[in-house]
């Protein structure tokens, strides 16, 4: 970028803090968004005397965009933890804050690490686990949404090739929307931390001291001593790819480790959806009786989903039978609507 949108960059920023130190109702917060609307300002300067020097000329004075204007409103309308995603793309620094657990004080939440070698140890082990439930979620997708689709199309026709049709074609559509979806969402995500982490080795680079005080005025936030967090933040910045990634952690609230591939998350997508989908159209694939097929693959889609279900009180702390019946229960009635309508519409064709 060039020096005056870095001087914009950082004046917007700063704009942001002091409404966040507005809304944010925990007078710690509020203090270190004032701070950081201070220190977003010290480094406009910064660029607005290399711009001045380049001769490059700076604008008198800042005037938020209409987009920040509407993130500001939306900031005060719903307060910063529902907009974690959109302050970090506009380069709001301290959203660790708002992690899952923290509270006020030292220890709590997200600590200060005692070591280099902490870095990233309480975020490891979280993505297997967030894989493995959205893989259990595309399963689920695939039998309820394939399930209902077929019944839907039984009721209206008892032509058993139009219902394998009907259902591969379901099944394709959705693997293939699931996995677009997912390749757009993993890419936008990637991109934006890209652009990110892009900005702070800038900032690294250019005022080293200034992005230490930052990540200091985080750790005094949550307790610790600031001579401490200070000496620790500008031992950090001694190990550069360390330094940005507990930036992108602890500014920016954003955790490298859980950015995957997109194409890797596509491609699960794909085939979590399509194994899901594939279980109630397996009687007609099988070339079964439509008078036995119907209540096959209802029977199928049945078992599937309280298996499903029950995996996911893995995730709940649920019982697992009552999380299978459930499911089931759920399931059950998007299939019997489904059903319900195609006869109706089945009865009005005839």
């Amino acid at each position: 970028m060039s020096l005056t949108e870095n001087w914009a960059e950082e004046m917007r920023s700063a704009y942001l803090y002091r409404v966040l130190a507005q809304v944010e109702r925990d007078p710690v917060k509020s203090a270190l968004f004032h701070k950081l609307a201070e220190a977003a300002e010290a480094q406009a300067h910064i660029w607005a005397r290399q711009a001045r020097e380049a001769a490059t000329p700076v604008p008198a004075g800042f005037h938020p965009s209409p987009r920040v204007r509407l993130v500001a409103r939306l900031l005060r309308w719903f307060g910063p933890r529902a907009l974690r995603p959109v302050l970090a793309a506009a380069k709001v620094r301290g959203l660790s804050l708002y992690s899952a657990g923290y509270s006020s004080g030292y220890g709590a939440g997200h600590p200060m690490p005692a070591s280099l070698q902490d870095f990233g140890q309480r975020h490891r082990g979280v993505n297997s686990g967030g894989t493995l439930r959205a893989a259990v979620f595309g399963v689920n997708d695939g039998l309820v949404s394939n399930t209902s689709l077929i019944m839907g199309v039984a009721g209206a026709a008892a032509d058993a090739g139009i219902i394998l049709l009907t259902g591969a074609a379901g099944l394709l559509a959705g693997a293939l929307s699931m996995a677009a979806g997912e390749y757009v969402s993993m890419r936008s995500q990637r991109e934006m931390y890209e652009y990110q982490i892009g900005l702070e080795r800038e900032e690294l680079e250019q005022y080293p001291d200034a992005e230490a005080e930052e990540l200091a005025l985080i750790y005094q936030a949550r307790g610790a001593d600031m001579e401490r967090a200070r000496e620790f933040a500008r031992g950090l910045l001694k190990h550069p790819q360390h330094a940005l990634d507990t930036l992108a952690r602890e500014e920016l609230g954003l955790n490298p480790a859980e950015l995957g591939s997109p194409w890797g998350a596509a491609l699960s997508s794909f085939l979590a959806f399509a194994a899901g989908a594939l279980i109630p159209l397996a009687p007609f694939v099988l070339n079964v009786n439509v008078t036995n097929a119907v209540p096959l693959s209802a029977g199928l889609a049945a078992l599937s989903l309280f298996a499903v279900g029950a995996v996911l009180s893995l995730f709940t702390g649920r019982r697992a039978f009552w999380g299978g019946a459930r499911m089931v229960l759920i399931g059950a009635g998007a299939g019997v609507v489904s059903y319900l309508i195609g006869s109706a519409i089945g009865a009005g064709l005839a």
